[in-house]
């Protein structure tokens, strides 16, 4: 198995040894010039930090330093700008990104876009290589976005990508990955399983070609991966990233048992969403990050509303970069059914993306004479089997929260809608349960 690429980028780039203590020890010094750098630079962090000292001997220190969220960025993201409007290379506005509330607006220069490419090329040379073709089915049409970064990447590296955009008619898709001879994919988890899923016989030369497919931009279900994989014999990775970390975060190696870092350029906490304080390796908590070489717009320790934990145990690969496991989703993404019992949207991921027609869902939750009734409307490549509402609450109980709510007569299935209209084909709309 090939150690991951990212070990001799991060050693070689920095200047060390190859051991996890060199590693912290070049990212305390990183945190405390990025501190100086805001304090100096930042209207936002000169008073957001005015109280804390800068010349922080340890992690521990770190721990006691304010975090940074999205409502902060949303009310003045000016203020946290440390370089002249002039010097901004690519503004982002975000609806509906990594966190969530307002819209936010995500300012970088030309050297933060460099290194969000930089990262790109090394985390995709795990799987990708001259010989292959990549087709990119993320936004890419703009200057800077997320497709036409990871598109100039490879072909630095030079591995063919070719731009396609979201899905928006799996057939034509299809047809592109065909005719491409395309032997990666890079996109969204929902709409790549849709091009596993709208035909009830796939093309075997599709099947034959794609070797590798990287999903990214959202939670990514252990149930898609699957699906996938036994579709086109292929393997799957995952990536973990949002616009607020400069796009990209942590890739899988080729052990694809968590994520490796983007240790050069952030630095990563897992922390109890309720306390603050940090969690110990093998415990799910918050995700939280500071930027260590960020110009344009660095950020302090910043609560991404992700849940993940870090793994306490040796990566396969033989690397000594720590791992990120896989993100559970997003802590919003949970509701209350009942005393002690939480629904999490990757409970519903998990169960309803192993039944072979569902392709998306939306979930409601409505309280009516004191139960709960769970509706869902599920989106299907065509006209669903009879069994199939069935398959769908078959899976619904085989979850605890909701088979323990229907033995204590609080929690019923109510409807299932079917439609073959997909209304997430814009990447947009994301999974929740709605309250009503």
């Amino acid at each position: 198995m090939k150690r991951t690429p990212l070990e001799p980028w991060i050693v070689n780039g920095l200047g060390f040894q190859p051991a996890l203590e060199n590693l912290r020890r070049f990212q305390l010094q990183k945190i405390r010039d990025t501190l100086h750098y805001v304090r100096r630079h930042s209207p936002f962090y000169r008073k957001h930090l005015e109280a804390m000292p800068l010349n922080i001997n340890s992690f521990d220190e770190f721990t006691r330093f304010p975090f940074t969220d999205a409502g902060h960025i949303s009310k003045n993201p000016l203020s946290f700008l440390c370089v002249s409007q002039n010097e901004i290379e690519r503004v982002v506005t975000l609806t509906s990104s990594g966190t969530s509330g307002p819209p936010k607006r995500l300012y970088f220069t030309s050297e933060d876009l460099e290194q969000t490419m930089d990262f790109f090329l090394v985390g995709m040379s795990t799987f990708t290589g001259s010989e292959d073709k990549v087709l990119i089915l993320l936004p890419g049409e703009r200057p800077d976005s997320v497709g036409d970064l990871l598109c100039r990447a490879l072909q630095r590296g030079g591995v063919r990508a070719v731009k396609h955009g979201p899905v928006h008619d799996a057939e034509k898709t299809l047809a592109v990955i065909k005719k491409e001879a395309v032997t990666c994919l890079v996109g969204i988890p929902t709409q790549v399983l849709w091009l596993a899923r709208c035909q009830k016989h796939p093309d075997p030369v599709v099947a034959d070609n794609i070797k590798s497919v990287l999903l990214s931009t959202d939670y990514v279900p252990r149930a898609i991966c699957s699906a996938l994989e036994s579709t086109w014999n292929c393997n799957v990775y995952n990536h973990y990233g949002m616009t607020e970390m400069g796009l990209g975060g942590s890739v899988d190696c080729e052990a694809r048992q968590g994520g490796h870092l983007r240790e050069a350029d952030l630095f990563f906490e897992v922390i109890d969403p309720e306390t603050g304080c940090p969690v110990s390796p093998g415990e799910y908590g918050e995700v939280v990050f500071t930027t260590l070489t960020r110009k344009g717009m660095p950020l302090i320790r910043y609560r991404t509303g992700d849940m993940a934990r870090f793994l306490n145990t040796p990566c396969p690969c033989g690397t000594f970069l720590p791992r990120l496991d896989r993100v559970r989703g997003r802590i919003q993404d949970r509701v209350a059914l009942g005393p002690k019992r939480q629904l999490y949207i990757a409970d519903l991921d998990e169960a309803l993306f192993q039944v072979p027609e569902c392709l998306n869902y939306q979930a409601r939750l409505k309280q009516q004479n004191g139960t709960t009734i769970l509706s869902l409307s599920i989106f299907t490549p065509e006209a669903v089997p009879n069994r199939f509402r069935d398959d769908i609450c078959r899976s619904l109980k085989s979850i605890p929260a909701i088979r323990d709510g229907i033995k204590n007569n609080d929690v019923t299935v109510g409807d299932i809608t079917v439609s073959t209209h997909n209304w997430f084909t814009d990447g947009t709309v994301k999974r929740k349960i709605r309250v009503e």
